[in-house]
């Protein structure tokens, strides 16, 4: 079972691009006024409790919310039940769950079995000692055994530090500096990473209050562009060499720029040649793409992975990196004299409430096939909204891998940096996805910023009626 996946059939790239192409061409479509009034309505009506406690948080917390996930158009939902693939706002609205608080609830919101062994667990010697704890080696051993590339394993308290503690450790242990992503790709939020977020060549454009030198050392290709990978490796043969390539190994944002099937293969090659070291960053692929993630559906082996919420099952304190014994020892804690060492803190990284929750998780994910029922709900779910633009003769876009399902109604990702009106057409089309994602809520479903779904376990023939009930009614009130 552990070398199943739950990817049908790879999408076709170049088909997607154009697709995409032809929605970028084509009109922004927004919704009717008069239905965007019912929508508003919704809110209004149905979420006062929502909107007072938010209108209060504004307060005390900058834009009323602490994550970007959180802020959604009109304003964010309050949210004070969560099971299975469900949410319940603090009005007692209910609202089927794709959001999975990023992608790491694969087996469904507040699974009650994982639940009751992580209360044991804390009941026993608390969230966290501050020393080491059987949950640690653990977790360790329960990635190697699904993912036998990740030899061992680091656990930090988020995808942004993994990513942070990666590149460090690969400049540790090849000696060079440069580091070579993605464009569009997001691995985090760090100074060193904050560069061509989303939209590809975009370069510094978000990286607001961060030096310039703090990104001088970060490079980007765009995507698929393997001819652009190697000019980019030689060029920096010439001034030191490359540290890494950090790649989203199903495309940058999650494959909202999809990868070729041979992305990854022909890179593997390209960084053994020029001594780089390939990094996948599988926060959200691994597991949920299957128990081998990314590296064991593509069959190529990364130096370095990068992990998030799902070790430690959509618990808090998320995050880790592992890889190739020899690479990994630059992470060794404690003091070795004369060996090249990668610094690296974190008092709560591997507390017994994460550690255990990660792999109490994963070891009920490979237990139930999670990742396999998942994506047969994805698959249905992306066939169903695929007729839904048909009958609707529209120029959205739809594809999946998986459990992970994009829908692209304006494709802000595929806007161009180049085009001298892009921060217009930007704002114009983030509104229309806000007001998607609005009427979409509207309608009892919620999704990652209105154009994203992860489906889960919990999904089922109820859940994904719900969810083509809601497309259909946005899709007949859009102009």
């Amino acid at each position: 079972m552990y070398d199943q996946y739950p990817i049908s059939a790879w999408p076709d790239a170049s088909i997607i691009e154009e697709k995409m192409s032809r929605l970028m061409t084509d009109k922004v479509y927004h919704i009717k006024p008069e239905a965007m009034k019912q929508y508003h309505s919704y809110f209004e009506k149905k979420c006062a409790g929502s909107k007072k406690m938010v209108d209060a948080a504004k307060t005390y917390i900058p834009g009323g919310v602490q994550h970007n996930l959180a802020f959604n158009y009109p304003f964010p939902l309050a949210i004070k039940n969560a099971e299975g693939a469900y949410l319940y706002d603090v009005d007692g609205n209910r609202y089927v769950d794709y959001l999975q608080a990023g992608g790491p609830t694969l087996l469904g919101s507040n699974y009650l079995p994982v639940q009751e062994k992580v209360i044991e667990v804390i009941r026993e010697c608390s969230p966290c000692t501050g020393l080491f704890h059987e949950y640690e080696l653990k977790l360790a051993q329960t990635i190697n055994k699904y993912m036998p590339w990740v030899e061992m394993f680091r656990s930090l308290a988020s995808g942004t530090e993994a990513d942070m503690v990666a590149i460090r450790v690969a400049r540790t242990y090849t000696g060079k500096k440069k580091i070579i992503k993605v464009g569009g790709a997001y691995h985090g939020w760090s100074d060193q990473l904050v560069y061509s977020l989303h939209i590809p060549q975009t370069k510094r454009l978000e990286a607001n209050g961060i030096p310039e030198e703090c990104t001088a050392h970060t490079q980007e290709i765009l995507p698929n562009d393997i001819a652009g990978l190697r000019k980019l490796l030689e060029e920096n043969e010439k001034n030191g060499g490359t540290a890494g390539v950090l790649l989203e190994p199903i495309g940058p944002e999650s494959g909202t720029r999809l990868a070729n099937r041979d992305f990854n293969r022909k890179a593997r090659e390209l960084c053994d040649e020029f001594g780089a070291l390939l990094i996948f960053d599988e926060v959200v692929t691994a597991f949920r793409l299957g128990m081998g993630g990314a590296q064991g559906y593509f069959n190529v082996r990364p130096d370095l992975t990068v992990f998030g919420k799902i070790v430690a099952g959509g618990y808090p304190a998320a995050g880790g990196v592992g890889g190739k014994r020899e690479i990994m020892s630059c992470l060794a804690a404690g003091v070795d004299v004369g060996k090249p060492r990668a610094y690296v803190g974190g008092t709560l990284s591997a507390n017994p409430l994460s550690c255990a929750a990660g792999y109490f998780a994963i070891e009920e994910i490979a237990r139930t096939n999670a990742p396999i029922i998942a994506g047969k709900n994805g698959d249905l779910l992306c066939a169903g909204i695929q007729k839904l633009i048909e009958k609707y003769n529209l120029p959205f876009v739809v594809w999946n891998t998986g459990s992970i399902l994009h829908f692209e109604v304006a494709g802000m990702m595929y806007l161009s940096a180049k085009d001298p009106d892009i921060v217009k057409k930007l704002g114009e089309r983030k509104n229309a996805v806000g007001e998607f994602g609005a009427a979409l809520t509207a309608n009892g479903i919620i999704t990652l910023a209105g154009s994203r779904i992860y489906t889960s376990m919990a999904d089922n023939e109820e859940t994904l009626k719900l969810t083509l009930n809601a497309f259909e009614d946005v899709f007949s009130n859009l102009i």
